[in-house]
């Protein structure tokens, strides 16, 4: 316990800042359902051909898993805020809308053909009956949403948005528990703070008639606490709209340590070297929301690798050449995409397989070749993309006749975990990852040349390159730098030791000269 509590003390300025991103995206998420989900509630209960249809399209949207509507969203709405307060939004409508609907059409019939009698208009009835009675219910549909949206929310690290669950992601990749508790229990705070909130505001708006034991002092109370909640939200909102729009570089990293610390590399040269800022856009969830967010402009720069690129992205037959791979993805790169790719960094992180030293040596495994004789007593745990992926699991098992016993896909730094506790004998791994050393691996020899080269290197538009010109010479520092197995030292350093992604970056940075503070 005494670590965690070091851990965060150790990073209290990153956890506070994240924990306010979460705040706001929350609010405001939770604050644009409700100006939606209860319009919605009372057209569907004075229009009722209207309710079926809406009502069914709001249960659809709420059964699409939360990462595949990400997906669909950001090739519409690219990364950040936007894609993921409009997820939220769209899971929070269900209660929001199904409790207005079911508030308005409950009321007992009697006190509705009253109000008809005394004059009122449809207007009126909805505005000074129907509302104030639904009230309740409705509250209770929003509080539901509130919680859940924090939840919700942790997902907005994955495309750039921030928030606590960048700590939380970074933590599983890292198999860091601090990290993990770090993002968690924030998160279930503030849950927890916005329940009693929203349950505050409930009593506060209950009409005095339905809830005879609400005293005039407390509803004092309780509205000046519903102010200051509104002041923050709205002063933080005006803060983040209205605040001065200066030149900047956004640099796109996914969520492996390899990526932070490249990443971190890449803002530190610039804002070293030139008057430009840097709006770090970090935990991306995979390959395919980088280069999205790259060729629509959201981002200026990415870490990519080759290999990648190549095969995956432009569809090119398979090469072991690194020159070839590098020049024709630089070619067609700029061709198609308006992207060019800079000098390759030093290193070549290709895919490979690996295993406990004690499992090898039982079954006599040194190459993939070996393992293919014996695959078959064998479960495999690798990634859910490396099982997909063109240069991954399918012609690779294809190439060496490997047939497991069972194949499960595990994503990021769990699939160690995996292995470590034996639920598993083989995994897919990158060759710098920091945690082949941190569980002393066995990293097995690809002796059919099955991968390709993968050379780390930087993408970047050309229309930024265009607008900035003295970015290709500063991004060109690092090139050049970095080898294997310096790379698998920086990643170690994050991975076991847990030292900050930036921070290893800055200490390299300044090891070789490359900037002064």
């Amino acid at each position: 316990m005494s670590n965690f509590f070091e851990f965060v003390i150790n990073r209290k300025e990153e956890i506070l800042s994240l924990f306010l991103q979460h705040i706001y995206l929350t609010f405001g998420a939770i604050l644009v359902a409700i100006l939606i989900g209860i319009p919605i509630g009372i057209l569907i209960t004075k229009i009722k051909s209207l309710q079926k249809p809406i009502s069914g399209l709001i249960n659809i949207i709420q059964a699409i898993p939360s990462m595949a509507l990400l997906g669909l969203l950001i090739p519409i709405l690219g990364i950040g805020s936007v894609p993921a307060i409009t997820m939220v939004v769209l899971y929070s409508l269900l209660p929001i809308v199904k409790n207005t609907y079911t508030g308005l059409t409950n009321i007992d019939p009697n006190i509705l053909e009253s109000a008809k009698g005394m004059g009122l208009t449809s207007n009126q009835t909805l505005r000074l009956v129907q509302m104030p009675l639904a009230l309740p219910l409705i509250m209770s549909g929003v509080r539901i949403s509130a919680v859940t949206a924090v939840g919700l929310m942790t997902l907005a690290a994955f495309i750039g948005a921030g928030g606590l669950g960048y700590l939380v992601y970074s933590g599983i990749q890292t198999v860091n528990n601090n990290m993990i508790l770090a993002g968690a229990i924030p998160s279930c705070i503030l849950a927890l703070l916005i329940d009693f909130l929203f349950g505050k505001i409930e009593i506060l708006i209950t009409p005095r008639g339905l809830n005879p034991t609400k005293r005039k002092s407390k509803s004092t109370v309780l509205k000046v606490t519903l102010f200051i909640i509104l002041f923050a939200f709205i002063g933080s909102s005006l803060f983040a709209i209205l605040k001065p729009k200066t030149e900047k570089i956004v640099i796109g990293a996914r969520s492996f340590s390899e990526q932070l610390i490249l990443g971190n590399m890449y803002a530190e040269l610039i804002e070293e070297h030139t008057d430009l800022n840097v709006d770090r856009k970090f935990s991306l969830a995979g390959s395919s929301v980088s280069m999205a967010a790259l060729y629509a402009g959201e981002i200026d720069l990415a870490i990519e690798y080759t290999g990648s690129l190549y095969i995956n992205v432009l569809n090119q037959e398979p090469s072991t050449d690194s020159k070839v791979v590098y020049s024709k993805s630089k070619e067609l790169m700029e061709k198609e995409r308006n992207v060019t790719l800079l000098d390759p960094i030093g290193f070549n992180n290709t895919y490979s397989l690996a295993m406990k030293p004690e499992v090898a040596d039982k079954y006599g495994i040194n190459s993939i070749s070996d393992l293919a004789k014996v695959s078959p007593e064998l479960v495999f745990g690798p990634t859910l993309e490396f099982l997909n992926r063109v240069d991954g699991f399918p012609n690779l098992s294809k190439a060496y006749n490997l047939n497991f016993k069972n194949s499960v896909g595990i994503d990021g730094a769990l699939r160690y975990t995996a292995l470590n506790s034996g639920e598993s004998d083989v995994i897919d791994a990158f060759s710098t990852d920091g945690l082949l050393k941190s569980f002393n691996l066995k990293v097995l020899e690809d002796d059919l040349n099955f991968f390709a080269p993968y050379d780390a290197i930087p993408l970047v538009r050309m229309e930024t390159l265009e607008k900035y010109p003295e970015l290709k010479t500063v991004l060109n520092m690092l090139s050049g730098t970095i080898n294997e197995q310096t790379m698998i030292d920086l990643n170690y350093k994050v991975d076991d030791l847990g030292e900050d992604a930036s921070n290893v970056a800055k200490e390299y940075l300044r090891s070789q000269g490359l900037i002064d503070n």
